[in-house]
């Protein structure tokens, strides 16, 4: 429990009406989740307004509201309070409900189209190896310490986010890595929040069925940025033409990190291998378990923030090397098997390029990659036929099939997908809706020493059809089919 007006202290309010002293007992934007007591923020939302259900919520036992626009009913028994942007507002109020927990901990946040997930990973991995209690937020899962706790978004909304906080305060956690999606940059899901430290991978097309523009993107990735304290730093990747962009407004310290130009914290790869990576850090060459260039610009920006936050280098160079990243990324499936087997996360164009060009590599010339790629359902169109097309230029046999088509009929995104494919390179291209039968036709094509990547779902355990996340692992499905071929 606590007063109205502790919970709005710097939220920057346009009217109030009704007794600021009440007690809230929780906050909720969802009307269907309030409780007696509650305090209710109305939210605009791509899909609903939180404005239309006030009343709903008044009727439930909310004894306060926020929000933009007064509703036509005013209850006099409940306090209303108006605010330019309650989406902000949501996040400063559930920042402040839950105490401040952002401020106790060292809070890094991680952006970017693709490595956010690794890098986060890495970081927490890097640091609870260094002796920390840590705290991870990502796509995959999120963790208290040694606790795994199903992640459901990449950032989560921000009453989930500053309970989730507060809780790795509770369990005595003094460093926290998040990835920070364009998605929560846009919706204010990080409002609020105070981080020590943001660290910019890179940016491709993505995202762009809810941005709609790919400047749009650029500009909720730089957000993060923006609103950095001038005490924070701000890492970027310069070799990407957009990393230096992120630095022009932000308060914070700027740093750099990259391969080709003069950054602050330089790396060059010596060796890249099936096996791993040798690369040149600080004047000493380091042997990493990951595999491929994408790879060492995410060893990189995790080497660089280690230091800015006060690790010694070469402690932090040693424990890294010994890491072996995030699940699903790059991921090795039977590692010794006549086939070689590669499931990864690529879901969008540049990640699946960056994927086959570093299979490319690898190859000798005389096997075969095998590609099982598709796209997701009620997700960005425009990149179907990319993905597609890049398949096939970089594949020697590719499997279009479904990937969480969601509300989405299977048939219609491949036929989308098949738009970027030329009339020569239809003849290496098959069509299977039927996912698991995909990666088993893929698999039964192999020979000894060929090359199978199976792209889009990495991690996931689940294929999403009208609504139902049906359990499904490519890991373990390959597995299974590797085992069944070579008997």
């Amino acid at each position: 429990m606590a007063e109205l007006k502790d919970i709005l202290y710097k939220v920057s309010l346009t009217s109030s009406y009704g007794n600021m002293s009440a007690e809230v007992a929780g906050i909720c934007f969802d009307s269907r989740k309030v409780k007696p007591g509650s305090l209710f923020v109305a939210v605009r939302g791509t899909l609903s307004d939180g404005h239309d259900y006030i009343d709903t919520a008044v009727r439930a036992g909310a004894a306060s509201v926020v929000c933009e626009k007064l509703p036509g009913m005013i209850d006099e028994a409940v306090t209303y309070v108006t605010v330019k942007d309650s989406a902000q507002a949501l996040g400063q109020i559930a920042s402040n409900f839950y105490t401040n927990p952002s401020g106790k901990l060292k809070l890094t946040g991680v952006t970017g189209t693709n490595g956010k997930t690794t890098t986060a990973t890495l970081l927490y991995q890097l640091f609870t190896k260094l002796g920390y209690a840590v705290g991870l937020i990502s796509t995959v899962e999120n963790r208290i310490g040694s606790t795994v706790i199903p992640s459901t978004h990449t950032t989560p909304d921000p009453i989930q986010l500053n309970d989730l906080l507060n809780k790795m305060v509770e369990q005595g956690c003094t460093h926290v890595f998040m990835e920070v999606s364009s998605h929560a940059v846009d919706q204010e899901r990080i409002a609020g929040l105070k981080f020590v430290g943001a660290i910019f991978t890179n940016i491709t097309h993505d995202h762009l069925d809810y941005h709609k523009t790919f400047e749009n993107y650029i500009k909720a990735k730089k957000k993060f940025f923006d609103d950095l304290p001038g005490d924070a730093f701000a890492l970027v990747n310069a070799d990407d033409k957009r990393g230096m962009v992120m630095l022009q407004n932000t308060k914070g310290t700027k740093y750099t990190f990259g391969l080709k130009k003069m950054v602050d914290f330089k790396g060059k790869i010596i060796t890249n291998s099936i096996e791993g990576l040798e690369i040149e850090i600080g004047g000493k060459n380091v042997w990493f378990k990951m595999i491929g260039d994408f790879n060492a610009y995410n060893l990189l920006g995790v080497y660089g923030a280690a230091v800015l936050l006060g690790e010694d280098a070469d402690d932090v160079l040693t424990k890294l090397s010994s890491l072996p990243g995030a699940p699903g990324r790059f991921e090795l499936v039977m590692p010794g098997s006549k086939v070689i087997a590669i499931v990864d996360y690529a879901h969008t164009p540049d990640a699946l390029k960056n994927v086959l060009e570093t299979i490319a590599q690898f190859r000798t010339g005389n096997e075969q990659v095998i590609t099982v790629v598709g796209c997701g359902g009620n997700r960005d169109k425009t990149k179907r036929p990319l993905m597609a097309s890049i398949a096939c230029r970089l594949s020697d046999k590719v499997v279009l099939t479904s990937d969480n088509p969601r509300d989405e009929d299977p048939m219609e995104i491949i036929r989308e997908m098949q738009t970027g494919v030329t009339p020569s390179e239809t003849r290496k291209t098959l069509v299977m809706a039927d996912r698991e039968e995909a990666i088993k036709t893929a698999c039964m094509m192999a020979k000894e020493h060929d090359i199978v990547l199976i792209a889009g779902k990495g991690h996931e355990d689940y294929q999403e059809i009208k609504g139902v996340k049906h359990p499904f692992d490519d890991r373990k499905v390959v597995e299974r089919m590797l085992k069944l071929f070579s008997n």
